[in-house]
C-alpha cells in the first residue's frame, strides 16, 4: 500500500448548464518522503486535486487515503483534528497573523501539533532567527514566506501542500524558498506536493504528475532529481 493513494476522484462546481467538471477521474499514488510537483497550467485542476488532499474541499466521487485512512470517512471532528496534527500548507499568499511577531507566528503551528519541532531550530534553519521579533510587515515578500513555510513545518507534518508558494516572489526569491523545500524533504523526510505551473520546476522533484482538462496526462519519477541551484527559468 502506497503512503497516499487517490482513485477515481472526481469534482464539479455548479448545476445545470452552469456545471463545470473540474477534476475528471484522478488516480494517483504517492510514497511517503516523495517531493512530488502537481504541474499543470490555470484551470487545469491542480489547486482543485491539492484542496481534496488537504480536506479543504471534498471529492464528488472517489477517495483519498492517506497512510490507510480514507478522508471521507472521517467526520468533521476527526478531519479537523487530522488536518491539524499531519497536515501542513503553504499558499502563494502568506496568510500571517499582522500583530504576531515571525516567532509568535510559527508558534501557532506548533500548538497544533503533539510532535512539534524546536522553535528555535526552525527559525535558524530558515534563516529568520535574527528576524524573530519583527513582524510581518517588517519583512521581505521572501521573509514572509519563510515564516509561513515554518509556520507550517514546525508542525512536523506528514505531508506538506504548496500551492504556487513562489508565485508572488522574484526569480532569486523564488529559488530562496525552493531551495527551503528542498531541504526541509531531505532533512524531515516529510512528503511534499508542490502545485506548480512552472514547468521548469518539474526537474526538482521525485515524482511529477501532470494534469491537463482535469486529467493525469503524465506521471513519472525522475531517477535524478536536479538541485534547486541548477534550475534555470
Amino acid at each position: 500500500m502506497s503512503f497516499m493513494e487517490i482513485s477515481n476522484v472526481k469534482k464539479s462546481y455548479g448545476e445545470g448548464e452552469a456545471k463545470a467538471t473540474v477534476l475528471k477521474g484522478i488516480d494517483l499514488k504517492v510514497e511517503k518522503g516523495e517531493f512530488c510537483v502537481l504541474l499543470g497550467h490555470s484551470g487545469s485542476g491542480k489547486s482543485t486535486l491539492l484542496n481534496i488532499i488537504g480536506g479543504i474541499d471534498d471529492a464528488d466521487d472517489g477517495y483519498v487515503m492517506i497512510d490507510g485512512e480514507k478522508t471521507a470517512d472521517m467526520n468533521e471532528r476527526r478531519l479537523t483534528k487530522y488536518r491539524r496534527s499531519h497536515l501542513g500548507y503553504v499558499f502563494q499568499m502568506y496568510n500571517l497573523i499582522p500583530n504576531l511577531t515571525v516567532r509568535e507566528n510559527i508558534e501557532v503551528g506548533a500548538y497544533l501539533s503533539d510532535k512539534p519541532f524546536d522553535t528555535d531550530e526552525i527559525l535558524r534553519k530558515l534563516g529568520l532567527y535574527e528576524h524573530q521579533n519583527k513582524l510581518p510587515k517588517q519583512l521581505s515578500g521572501g521573509q514572509q514566506q519563510r515564516t509561513a513555510i515554518g509556520r507550517a513545518v514546525i508542525k512536523n507534518p506528514d505531508i506538506l501542500l504548496c500551492d504556487e508558494p513562489t508565485g508572488a516572489l522574484d526569480y532569486n526569491t523564488s529559488k530562496e524558498i525552493l531551495a527551503l523545500l528542498e531541504k526541509i524533504n531531505h532533512e524531515y523526510h516529510n512528503t511534499i506536493i508542490m502545485v506548480t505551473h512552472n514547468d521548469a520546476l518539474k526537474a526538482m522533484a521525485d515524482r511529477v504528475v501532470k494534469l491537463r482538462d482535469g486529467r493525469i496526462v503524465a506521471d513519472y519519477h525522475n531517477e535524478k532529481p536536479v538541485p534547486v541551484a541548477e534550475l534555470e527559468w
